[in-house]
């Protein structure tokens, strides 16, 4: 994903953590809504300026616009899959995470072709391990083809697709969404001409 593309997920998750509609953001930060939405959207070229106005109106220092919070994509796949051997068998390690919040592992058995889904709660993660098919999965703007053996996780806080590339094929799904926000509770300073209580 592109620098900016970093940018526009984190102003989307924080502005969505505050509870701010595209066009209160842009009034805060003292931006076209246009331009904003061009941000989220991983379009466009901000200017510095434009960052610093929108981590204020935010809340947050600019760093935490630039920086990936812990969910890029991730593939791994089978034909690179490196084994550790046991006492009792061999272990492949496929991904870890760290934090709190709830998991939820499932098996799916996609019948038909992946159409995208609209985006989860923030912060959550999609953990795809393909047991048997073919299989297209990853954010909109990044699908991967997988087959039999490959792994991927990828952020479902974005539009994504899971689904058969050629079906039958089943994946074994795990979910990570966090109980606890990625962000500080620190509440945005006053937009231009707001007083601050």
């Amino acid at each position: 994903m592109s620098d900016v593309g970093v940018v526009g997920r984190n102003v989307r998750r924080l502005r969505t953590e505050r509870q701010l509609s595209i066009g209160a953001l842009a009034t805060r930060a003292g931006l076209a809504k246009q331009t904003l939405a061009n941000l989220e959207s991983g379009r466009g070229n901000p200017t510095v300026e434009t960052l610093l106005a929108v981590s204020r109106a935010l809340g947050v220092g600019a760093t935490w616009l630039l920086t990936e919070w812990g969910s890029p994509v991730v593939v791994h796949r089978a034909d690179g899959a490196g084994w550790t051997e046991g006492t009792g068998g061999r272990r492949r390690d496929l991904d870890q995470i760290f934090g709190t919040g709830q998991v939820l592992s499932s098996l799916l058995q996609l019948t038909r072709p992946g159409t995208p889904s609209p985006a989860l709660a923030p912060g959550t993660l999609l953990h795809a391990y393909v047991v048997a098919g073919v299989v297209l999965a990853g954010p909109v703007e990044d699908q991967h083809r997988l087959s039999a053996g490959d792994f991927i996780r990828f952020p479902g806080d974005v539009p994504h697709v899971l689904g058969a590339a050629s079906p039958p094929a089943t994946v074994h799904l795990v979910t990570t969404e966090p109980r606890v926000q990625q962000f500080s509770e620190q509440a945005p300073p006053p937009g231009p001409g707001q007083a601050r209580s």
